[in-house]
């Protein structure tokens, strides 16, 4: 019987193994089983999360994560369309609900921040907004 694999990182992207006991069964069990798996999942994830995260390229995988050919596998794997969303996106967001819960916080956030860029506008326009704290005038200057 083959050894399962273990790969040592510790990134700040990566997860503990108590979070990812949460998530485990749901990405275990996207590829049937016919065989011990040789590779270890946690690592596999952590993988993605540091790729998600640095928003580095697939060939730019730390050494100490296992094979980028496995890990883009499993990024297809879990990122597929299904009914009720990809498994990705399911696990991260059962991760942060958790996390959120875990500071007294509701599941999901409550509060959205849009910035707007003031644009130049013609000389001919009849009403000017100031936007005092960009030093422009415009159409998205504040009019009061």
């Amino acid at each position: 019987m083959p050894k399962m694999r273990t790969f040592n990182h510790n990134y700040p992207s990566d997860i503990t193994r108590e979070q990812y006991e949460v998530i485990r069964e749901e990405l275990e069990y996207t590829k049937r089983k016919t065989k011990p798996r040789e590779i270890d999942l946690y690592s596999v994830f952590c993988a993605i999360l540091y790729m998600i995260k640095g928003g580095i390229q697939w060939n730019m995988i730390p050494s100490d994560f296992p094979d980028r050919g496995i890990v883009r596998y499993y990024y297809d794997k879990w990122s597929r369309e299904r009914e009720g969303g990809t498994i990705l996106s399911n696990v991260l967001n059962k991760l942060v609900t958790i996390h959120r819960n875990g500071e007294l916080r509701k599941d999901k956030t409550t509060l959205g921040i849009i910035d707007a860029q003031s644009v130049q506008n013609s000389d001919v326009a009849e009403e000017k907004g100031d936007d005092a704290g960009k030093k422009k005038t415009g159409l998205n200057a504040t009019l009061l």
